[in-house]
């Protein structure tokens, strides 16, 4: 019995000792400490960093620059061109391939074709067939590009589109794709968010509203959820000192917030305390990094031109140049949201407007990666939710599921090459279909993840970007 008190009681002043200790000096001493001093900061990270302690495959790449083409851009005015559907111009669709299919907003019209609204073109040494409204990107980027035209997804209105194309669910409250890269590899930079979002609106299509959850953690840790940046003015709301604040006094504060932080961790052991302690810190850190990473007087202005901006103006091609500095400062989840490609109407007319938006843009970036080195070790990914209808709608496209066009760029990535094809009139998938879950998978593999293999148990299962699905597609993969 003295024994079991002895033992009791130094279990007791251990965990006096231990809470005397923490309050005095505590966690967030050490993490103030390394604050001030950059050179100490792997002395105390707060969070919980990477579960993998390294790469199931050797990555090819190691961050992603995602151009998300919200609203669904056509495949038929971009990427997949259709000489027999130009041909069908006018008549009725025939019903062998459009019966008991799911369509959005056609239902009982008349689905008659409608003839793809600009030429292609023959671009570069690869021959890669692309639509002239996307001229930059032929002209610069064809031999760097491979283009899928046999995308195919499992929701037809925009929302679960969006939420399936990031999370790889329709059901809302999952891990994004950035959240799932973040969890698994961690961040490369202490100084910026390792998943950074921006968004961009243009003036030819209905204006997709996109939601946070979109970025969102869902289930894992909230440390790893995405960091909306604004388009122009400040990126960060807040990121500035108040009047009267500085520099010290505000590390004092973090500091002091920091241990009380720990302190309540250590009674209560809650792992979103540590993401908050993160974020705080994190926080304090971007008040430095953010305003050099958006202060571009550094830019030469032949980049500024190669890009078609000044920067920082609320453009997606200001946004691509952002992305790039981004990009070589250690974020490692980039996504560009351009919320201009829903063509229910005018398709002729506002298909051209909205690639005119981003087309320079995004050759620019990848010819600004390439000229540095950094093509090679970045996945790029230019995708939409969903395509386009063959059928008219009135005097544009509606949604479709079944067949659809993106490219990827970089790490690990087969140049110069088009993979998958879709039927006559692009209405279905015809050969080497791609699913958005075989997407996820193969773009972890070339980051090093087996997709299999990263997982979070939630409500007593074993949960992953891919749920029980997903095939690598080694046709794209150099």
């Amino acid at each position: 019995m003295k024994s079991h008190d002895y033992i009791l009681q130094s279990q007791l002043q251990q965990s006096i000792n231990r809470r005397a200790f923490l309050g005095r000096t505590g966690i967030g001493g050490v993490a103030l400490a390394s604050l001030l001093n950059p050179a100490l900061g792997g002395l105390a990270r707060a969070g919980s960093g990477p579960v993998l302690d390294a790469c199931h495959i050797i990555p090819k790449a190691k961050r992603v620059i995602w151009l998300y083409m919200a609203g669904g851009m056509s495949h038929l005015e971009s990427f997949d061109e259709k000489p027999e559907l130009a041909r069908m111009d006018g008549q009725a669709m025939p019903a062998s391939l459009t019966e008991g299919q799911q369509i959005a907003q056609l239902q009982g019209s008349a689905l008659r074709c409608m003839a793809p609204q600009h030429p292609f073109k023959r671009y570069g040494n690869s021959g890669q067939n692309i639509n002239t409204i996307f001229d930059h990107i032929g002209s610069r980027c064809a031999d760097d590009i491979c283009i899928i035209r046999s995308m195919h997804t499992e929701a037809i209105n925009h929302d679960p589109a969006h939420t399936f194309m990031n999370t790889g669910s329709m059901i809302g409250g999952r891990p994004s794709m950035g959240s799932w890269l973040l969890y698994g590899l961690g961040n490369e930079t202490e100084n910026l968010p390792g998943f950074v979002v921006m968004l961009s609106t243009g003036n030819y299509g209905q204006a997709q509203p996109i939601a946070a959850r979109q970025w969102h953690s869902g289930f894992l840790p909230s440390e790893y959820q995405g960091v909306q940046f604004r388009s122009s003015g400040d990126p960060v709301l807040y990121v500035n000192r108040p009047p009267g604040v500085d520099y010290q006094r505000q590390a004092d504060l973090v500091g002091a917030v920091g241990a009380l932080n720990q302190r309540h961790f250590e009674q209560f052991e809650d792992p979103e305390i540590s993401a908050r302690i993160a974020q705080y810190e994190m926080a304090f850190r971007m008040q430095a990094s953010v305003p050099e990473l958006v202060d571009l007087k550094d830019e030469p202005q032949h980049i500024l031109d190669l890009y078609g901006t000044n920067g920082a103006d609320g453009s997606f091609a200001g946004n691509c140049l952002l992305a790039r500095r981004m990009a070589e400062r250690g974020v490692r989840f980039i996504q560009l949201y351009h919320r201009d490609w829903d063509h229910h109407g005018s398709i002729k007319d506002h298909v051209k407007g909205s690639a005119n938006e981003v087309d320079q843009g995004t050759a620019a970036l990848i010819t600004d990666l390439k000229q540095r080195g950094m093509l090679e070790d970045t996945l790029l990914v230019f995708a939409t939710e969903f395509g386009r209808t063959p059928m008219a709608q009135g005097s544009g496209r509606d949604h479709h599921m079944n067949a659809f066009s993106i490219f990827l760029a970089g790490g690990g990535i087969q140049p110069g090459i088009t993979h998958g094809s879709t039927d006559d009139l692009g209405y279905q998938v015809a050969e080497d279909g791609v699913h958005v879950h075989d997407l996820h998978a193969t773009m972890l593999h070339l980051l090093g993840i087996d997709h299999r293999r990263l997982t979070h148990r939630f409500q007593g299962r074993d949960f992953r970007l891919t749920d029980v699905h997903g095939e690598l597609v080694p046709g794209i993969m150099a």
